[in-house]
């Protein structure tokens, strides 16, 4: 009996390395943000100059939006495969972030929510930018969806808070 235990605790233990390919799927999804950051950019470059200060602002609010997708990807890349799999050996490389080995599961829903707010924040400033072209019904979604967002931030940061203070207390 004790064998199939540790053959049972061993195979639960070593499916972790089952979400590494979540992970490969990321990389791809970073990939495919910087062909389509590449493409806006081509894109906008050669009409800067007949585009007015509106367009120019949405045309850069549009880059910054993928640069925050695909910063938010690396946190949760970074750090779930830290947290699920496997320690990233970077051997002290010295281009290494202070954050990686030190967000846990609560500090990685923490960056997501703040990071879902930012998005969120930019896609309604370019509503805002933009409100001529945006339909009174969709502005309202987009403040909606945005202050659900900030919600749902406070009330896990709260959580985590008492969390932690309970776990200090114990």
């Amino acid at each position: 009996m004790k064998k199939t235990e540790h053959f049972l605790e061993m195979l639960i233990f070593n499916c972790r390395w089952l979400l590494a390919p979540f992970y490969v799927g990321l990389i791809i999804g970073i990939l495919m943000l910087l062909v389509k950051f590449t493409q806006e950019f081509i894109h906008t470059l050669p009409t800067l100059f007949s585009l007015t200060g509106h367009e120019v602002t949405l045309a850069i609010l549009s880059l910054v939006d993928m640069s925050l997708i695909a910063n938010l990807l690396i946190i949760i890349i970074f750090s779930g495969y830290e947290n699920f799999v496997s320690k990233i050996d970077t051997a002290g490389h010295e281009d290494r972030p202070d954050w990686m080995g030190q967000v846990d599961f609560s500090g990685l829903k923490i960056k997501l929510i703040a990071s879902m707010v930012a998005i969120s924040g930019i896609e309604l400033l370019k509503g805002f930018v933009n409100v001529a072209a945006v339909s009174d019904r969709e502005l309202s979604w987009r403040v909606g969806i945005h202050a659900m967002l900030v919600v749902s931030g406070v009330l896990f940061a709260t959580m985590d808070r008492i969390a932690h203070g309970t776990r200090k207390h114990n």
